[in-house]
């Protein structure tokens, strides 16, 4: 018998105060803040803190859960997890959420785990949809560029799924300028245009702006979705006076390790944070501000380990406003 007292409802006012982009030139609009589960969501985490993020994140208006075949550790376990909170507490929900998945990276043994060949590509995507107890998704993603296999079998996959109503859309992450251009076309031809590319963007990484993807994608109408906003937790306060026992660095060291934080990155951490005061917010706060600043990308994906740091990355859109000034500041502290 369910725990009645634990079942969810969710708040009333859930669409108040988040705002609403539309991804590229297509009919979907992404929340400007959305929740990742790369990290947390694993066979590692809590099954009951997972879900209370999750309940923060929709009550707040984040409408957007990102999602990966690979996610975990162990690899899966983030959809199982997910699946059973789908289907908990967001079953009625279903069709205010914007559920995602990838494929692209090593996911089983074998030749036909790994990269973007069609048989793998529509394997993960079935798996995925096991995991997550769901007929379908809202966006499936070709998770990387594949080197070996043609871009034409990688994006007909990407078409078929759709096609066969396994995703609503189709996207691309890590994908070049290059590349971007080649999918966008194939895709036109087949006539299932690519609505995103999810690459990573942060104060401290710019390559999106420096391989021109990030001018291409506007103007080809496609929408680009922040990952690692926060560089993976550098563009925060929590390493200023040390390593916390609780950090990411201190539990984790696969992503961020205490190498990164050399003097020279802390210098401009601290020079960041500095500045993000004078305006009000958190370094955090700030970081996430900056990158929606411009309206070139229509989500951040934030990554968290506590509902509080989900609600404390929300107040980076009571303003994303910068002057000149502190836009040219941020850019030499980066050593822009």
């Amino acid at each position: 018998m369910a725990d009645i007292a634990n079942i969810y409802a969710a708040s009333g006012a859930r669409y108040d105060q988040m705002e609403y982009n539309r991804v590229g030139r297509s009919g979907l609009k992404f929340p400007a803040v959305s929740l990742g589960f790369w990290h947390n969501f694993g066979s590692n985490g809590k099954f009951d803190n997972m879900r209370a993020m999750c309940r923060t994140a929709f009550d707040h208006g984040i409408t957007q859960f990102d999602l990966a075949n690979n996610y975990g550790p162990v690899y899966g376990s983030a959809e199982t997890n997910a699946g059973r909170i789908l289907r908990e507490d967001f079953r009625p929900y279903r069709d205010e959420l914007v559920i995602t998945s990838k494929a692209g990276y090593d996911m089983w043994d074998g030749p036909y785990g790994n990269w973007g060949s069609r048989k793998y590509l529509i394997a993960s995507c079935d798996q995925s949809l096991k995991r997550l107890g769901l007929d379908y998704v809202d966006i499936f993603y070709h998770h990387r560029m594949d080197p070996e296999t043609p871009l034409e079998e990688s994006m007909e996959a990407l078409a078929h799924i759709v096609r066969s109503g396994r995703a609503l859309y189709a996207g691309i992450s890590n994908y070049d300028r290059e590349h971007t251009a080649q999918a966008i076309e194939i895709m036109r031809q087949l006539r299932c245009p690519l609505i995103v590319n999810q690459r990573r963007y942060s104060i401290f990484d710019r390559t999106i702006e420096e391989d021109g993807v990030k001018d291409y994608c506007r103007e080809a109408g496609m929408g680009i979705i922040a990952f690692s906003p926060l560089a993976q937790g550098l563009l925060t306060d929590r390493y200023l006076n040390g390593i916390p026992e609780d950090s990411r660095i201190a539990r984790d060291g696969r992503f961020l390790n205490a190498s990164s934080l050399t003097p020279e990155r802390l210098a401009q951490i601290r020079a960041l944070n500095d500045l993000a005061r004078q305006r009000g917010q958190t370094l955090a706060g700030m970081a996430l501000a900056w990158i929606l600043k411009d309206g070139d990308v229509c989500s951040v994906l934030i990554g968290a380990s506590r509902s509080e740091q989900i609600l404390e990355d929300l107040k980076a859109l009571e303003n994303h406003t910068f002057t000149a000034e502190e836009l040219a500041r941020i850019d030499e502290i980066a050593g822009r």
